[in-house]
């Protein structure tokens, strides 16, 4: 790969948020991966990446050639304070740019980060039981099949499945109970 074409790994910045929701666009009009209807613009875009941020979660993007073709963040699983150690992913990469280890390069990222913090696991949430790519990264970084909840969305014409996967981290926060 000549070095036009390598991918760089960095945090997002509040001007790439123009093109964080042109990626993530993608997604909620075409694909089911998100269950959100409506895409959100710039503005919203980086408002969420504020938010992610200010809880001291990541959102990396992944560069190629001065433009960004993949990004990846962690955030609250839930909002009860009992969840506070769990974190849920979210990885997407450019329709053009799939199936090129950028997705796998992403998580890793995001994976290595989490090892450093005081999480103690790691949720995928992910939209369509046929999602074979998403559960297939997952699965290679470790993630365990937990669970599917039927027909849980309606998107595109049809009820959608939602795939739950999880990756347990080494950390173990808090108080712990003896065996």
């Amino acid at each position: 790969m000549s070095g036009k074409d390598e991918i760089l790994l960095r945090p997002a910045l509040p001007e790439d948020a123009g093109q964080i929701a042109a990626i993530y666009g993608e997604y909620v009009l075409h694909g089911l991966a998100t269950f959100e209807e409506t895409p959100p613009d710039a503005e919203e875009m980086a408002r969420r990446m504020a938010q992610v941020k200010a809880q001291s979660y990541p959102w990396l993007v992944a560069g190629r050639a001065g433009r960004i073709v993949g990004y990846a963040y962690l955030s609250r699983f839930k909002e009860r304070s009992a969840y506070r150690f769990t974190a849920e992913d979210s990885v997407y990469v450019a329709p053009a740019c799939r199936g090129q280890g950028i997705g796998s390069r992403l998580l890793a990222a995001l994976l290595e980060q989490a090892s450093k913090s005081e999480l103690h696991s790691i949720m995928a949430v992910i939209g369509d039981s046929d999602n074979r790519g998403s559960v297939a990264l997952h699965a290679r970084h470790g993630f365990r099949h937990v669970g599917v909840a039927r027909a849980l969305g309606f998107k595109l014409g049809r009820w959608v499945d939602v795939v739950y996967m999880q990756k347990m981290l080494a950390n173990r926060p808090g108080r712990q109970e003896k065996p």
